[in-house]
């Protein structure tokens, strides 16, 4: 069997993939860092262009199975570039083009490689590309792989720092412990069903004979559990704050930002389409997960005194409201997906844009690990030199809280409540309500750092141009969604 390829389909991770070589190629020559980061900022930037020509055309697929293996039914595809994928391919890229504008600096300050970063950079996004594309089990294990790996060599990276090796390692056995519970699960659903496609195994579990239905529950919780490594879920979040304090800051946001947005479409592409014949089993974990993540989140991001540890925290709790619209089950399960896949939109904006600043002013001392800006003290005082980047953290933040004048933030809130309560879990929606409260006080706690007088005089050096680039990207983005929130949510429910 030969099967075609449509190159359409495939150009957004084809893009960068020959972009990738070439940058693996041209560091061999020492081609100056500047131009290796242009060419990666711009490979991603053509990548992105590529995903709005697709999103204006046809929706396409490839590597698909002839119909005839369906009794003349429609074809079974690996690769489906429909708009669900092309709008999360398009969060990625978007976000993914701001960590290379913060990666500038960086590797500057830092002395990263240039070269093998942006090359691992590169692979990663793939990764992510491919995993949102993915319809069958195999394809979409290997390219969360090909998304994992490449992060475990950039947090690594800074090859002096003992606390990046040591975070490097904790991500990699982390990461190979749910690669292998998931791929045990996938096992055992395979077993169950005989099929691989996730339009296959969908009408497949719904008939399964009894004796095997045990097989399956087994099989659909595992998958969900090699899920939860990946998007930092109690109780398999315990990797991601030293993860995020030993890592170069734009490898923090990425994994912040861009792993998790990959890691929740993956999710939901399983559940929705795959698996929601067996939404009374995931949807009670998930519920579950959802709750204990959001509140031990929180509660321990109230004890934190680091920026970075606190923004690691804080991600941990923003995975558990994402969690929350897909407890639902399979009941109302496509305004669910939306809910979540509006969320994690919307706190894409939010969570790059507070990793912004924080990169632009935490500037990593070149003999050691720890940054000249490291506590939320350090903060205090802020607004006093730089007013533009005060008010863009503190806005960010409040966009976190989900107070106005973040609008977008309250919206987020406000669409992950509504799809709990609609979907009979009213309790999680009560369980979330008080956790939104606890959030409050340490966001807010921060942002008046900004506004008080300063402890000490500022010394250090005001960010480059790539970090205010950055910066005015991330705010103008979220001033607009905070405008017209209501867009995102209409985009995405048409999506999916």
């Amino acid at each position: 069997m030969i099967q075609g390829i449509d190159y359409a389909a495939i150009a957004p991770p084809l893009i960068l993939a020959v972009a990738a070589l070439g940058l693996l190629l041209a560091d061999a020559f020492d081609v100056p860092r500047r131009v290796l980061g242009l060419v990666s900022g711009g490979s991603l930037a053509a990548a992105l262009i590529a995903v709005i020509v697709l999103s204006a055309g046809d929706r396409r697929a490839t590597f698909c199975l002839p119909s005839s293996l369906r009794g003349g039914g429609p074809r079974s595809c690996s690769y489906v570039a429909d708009d669900f994928t092309l709008l999360f391919q398009g969060i990625v890229l978007a976000a993914a083009v701001v960590v290379v504008l913060l990666s500038l600096q960086e590797i500057t300050d830092s002395r990263i490689p240039a070269g093998e970063y942006h090359f691992l950079l590169l692979c990663a996004v793939i990764g992510a590309l491919s995993l949102v594309a993915a319809r069958d089990l195999i394809l979409l294990l290997v390219a969360l792989e090909t998304l994992s790996l490449p992060v475990f060599a950039l947090v690594g990276l800074r090859r002096y720092d003992g606390r990046a090796s040591e975070a490097a390692l904790k991500l990699f056995l982390v990461s190979v412990v749910s690669t292998a519970v998931m791929l045990f699960g996938i096992s055992l659903v395979y077993g169950a069903t005989g099929a691989m496609h996730l339009d296959r195994i969908a009408p497949a579990l719904a008939r399964v004979p009894s004796d095997l239905d045990p097989v399956a529950a087994v099989g659909v919780v595992l998958v969900l559990a090699g899920f939860a490594f990946k998007v930092a879920a109690v109780p398999f979040h315990f990797w991601a704050p030293d993860v995020y304090q030993g890592a170069p800051l734009p490898v923090a946001a990425f994994l912040s930002v861009v792993s998790k947005a990959a890691g929740f479409a993956g999710l939901a592409i399983v559940l929705a389409l795959g698996l929601p014949a067996y939404g009374h089993v995931w949807g009670p974990v998930i519920a579950v997960l959802a709750a204990i993540t959001m509140t031990l989140g929180n509660l321990v991001a109230l004890r934190q005194r680091t920026a970075i540890r606190l923004l690691a925290w804080s991600s941990v709790a923003q995975s558990g409201y994402m969690l929350a619209p897909l407890s639902v089950g399979s009941h109302r399960l496509p305004e669910a997906v939306a809910a979540t896949t509006a969320y994690v939109a919307l706190y894409a904006v939010m969570n790059l844009g507070a990793f912004t600043v924080v990169t632009g002013f935490a500037r990593r001392v070149l003999d050691g690990p720890r940054p000249t800006w490291d506590t939320l003290d350090d903060y205090r005082g802020l607004a006093h030199r730089s007013p533009a980047t005060a008010t863009a953290l503190a806005f960010f933040l409040i966009c976190l809280a989900g107070l106005p004048p973040g609008v977008m933030g309250l919206f987020a809130k406000v669409v992950v409540f509504r799809a709990a309560v609609a979907g009979d879990v009213t309790w999680l929606a009560v369980i979330m309500a008080v956790n939104t409260v606890i959030g409050l006080y340490y966001y807010l706690a921060w942002a008046v750092r900004l506004f008080t007088p300063p402890a000490r005089p500022f010394a250090d050096p005001a960010p480059g141009w790539p970090v205010r680039a950055a910066l005015a990207a991330t705010a103008a983005g979220a001033v607009v969604l905070s405008i017209a929130p209501q867009i995102v949510l209409q985009t995405v429910t048409a999506a999916t």
